[in-house]
């Protein structure tokens, strides 16, 4: 007798077993599509949106821009525009045609500064520079007034994803008569964390005052680019000044970038630029 039960049961089981191996994958996936279908879900993606922004390297932002600014012959300074004009064949550089610097018309994305915040930007950007002996300490802060600001991009456009935002920041020439002296002349900051790359300075220094190599030390530093090798050439016609001092980064790939340090005498103009 319990035997006949326990047969029973058995077979009961494998019935069942049966039953539910043919119906009940049908079953449910009726009810997952029940739970998922005409319901709205959500779900939390860590990092959502993160790494839309190719991130470029101090030395390879340095290469760009200084790329981009051969591409295009506006003065970087009155005192530069005015050199230039005395030797203009040979200092002029043709376009070229796969780097872009363009006036950036959108306004400030959420990760830049802003045309309210730039020029507090640039002064705590100069008194870090002054700290560090790179500027002299008499250089007077910048007044909104004074100066003109403009956002710019730097792209190479056979690699869109390469590219900076800077602001020129400019002593403006609506201001008849503006005293100059002691004042930042023309600056070129990075629009992400406003660093300077290029400055140019009205000082009552004279270039034997001042240590070009340790400048030069204490801005890459400032800048995170490296130590630089001398730029050595025979060529002199480099500047249109005899004050100055080349040197030598890493750029982008075999590439290099070129700074100087320099200095135009009689106006008492020390300026930092990059590669043209």
């Amino acid at each position: 007798m319990k035997f006949g039960l326990k047969a029973t049961g058995l077979l009961l089981f494998a019935g069942f077993s049966m039953a539910l191996s043919i119906w009940g994958p049908e079953a449910l996936a009726k009810y997952q599509d029940n739970s998922i279908l005409n319901k709205v879900h959500t779900e939390t993606v860590e990092g959502a949106g993160a790494g839309y922004r190719y991130r470029l390297n101090a030395n390879e932002k340095l290469y760009i821009l200084s790329r981009c600014l051969n591409s295009q012959t506006l003065p970087e300074s009155e005192s530069n525009a005015m050199t230039r004009l005395e030797g203009e064949g040979a200092t002029y550089q043709e376009p070229e045609g796969s780097y872009a610097f363009v006036m950036n018309y959108r306004n400030p994305s959420g990760e830049e500064i802003t045309d309210e915040q730039i020029y507090e930007t640039c002064n705590n950007a100069l008194a870090f520079l002054k700290e560090a002996g790179i500027l002299p300490r008499e250089i007077r802060e910048v007044e909104q007034d004074l100066y003109d600001a403009t956002l710019y991009s730097a792209i190479d456009i056979l690699e869109p994803r390469n590219n900076i935002a800077v602001w020129k920041l400019s002593l403006s020439d609506s201001r008849e008569n503006a005293d100059k002296g002691n004042r930042l002349i023309d600056a070129y900051i990075d629009a992400d964390d406003g660093k300077i790359y290029e400055f140019y300075i009205r000082t009552s220094l004279l270039w034997e005052d001042i240590d070009a190599d340790a400048v030069m030390d204490a801005w890459s530093a400032y800048m995170g680019l490296g130590s630089p090798s001398a730029y050595e050439s025979d060529n002199p016609l480099l500047e249109t000044t005899p004050y100055y001092r080349k040197y030598v980064f890493p750029g982008m790939g075999e590439e290099r970038t070129i700074v100087t340090v320099g200095f135009y005498e009689g106006i008492n103009e020390l300026f930092l630029k990059i590669s043209r």
